[in-house]
């Protein structure tokens, strides 16, 4: 008799429901610090920071904090800024967890703007809304 080793992985799995829920309250954490300007840094307390989404490692020791800066200008000094504070970011978060660890924090810009932009724009094209209402075979393209 043959046996098949089980696969654990999960690649092209989504993230789990405690991925999810840990990332969302990491989200509002950190969002509340970079909103009352905790951090000891003028020059990141200056700007008003958007933080969209956080995505948490599988192991939850690493959250990627999707961040743009509001009216999206200024994103490179973003980055930088808040890569330079991100030992103290991480330690202002801790303080709102409860969890045994405090993860790693990264940053990263939020394209979602961008790419609901683009997907406006192209739906906007006259030959995509001509497309989009011309009867018959899909086909046909």
């Amino acid at each position: 008799m043959v046996r098949m080793a089980k696969n654990k992985s999960h690649e092209g799995a989504g993230p789990s429901q405690r991925q999810l829920r840990v990332g969302e309250t990491i989200r509002r954490a950190l969002a509340e610090v970079l909103g009352r300007s905790d951090v000891h840094d003028p020059d990141l307390n200056r700007m008003s920071i958007t933080v969209g989404e956080v995505r948490m490692s599988s192991d939850l020791k690493l959250a990627t904090a999707y961040v743009l800066p509001l009216g999206g200008e200024g994103k490179d000094e973003v980055l930088k800024l808040l890569s330079r504070n991100r030992g103290e970011l991480r330690k202002q978060v801790s303080k709102k967890l409860t969890l045994k660890f405090s993860p790693d924090l990264r940053f990263q810009l939020d394209q979602t703007f961008d790419q609901m932009d683009e997907t406006r724009r192209m739906l906007a094209e006259d030959r995509v809304r001509r497309d989009a209402d011309a009867p018959g075979d899909p086909q046909e393209i």
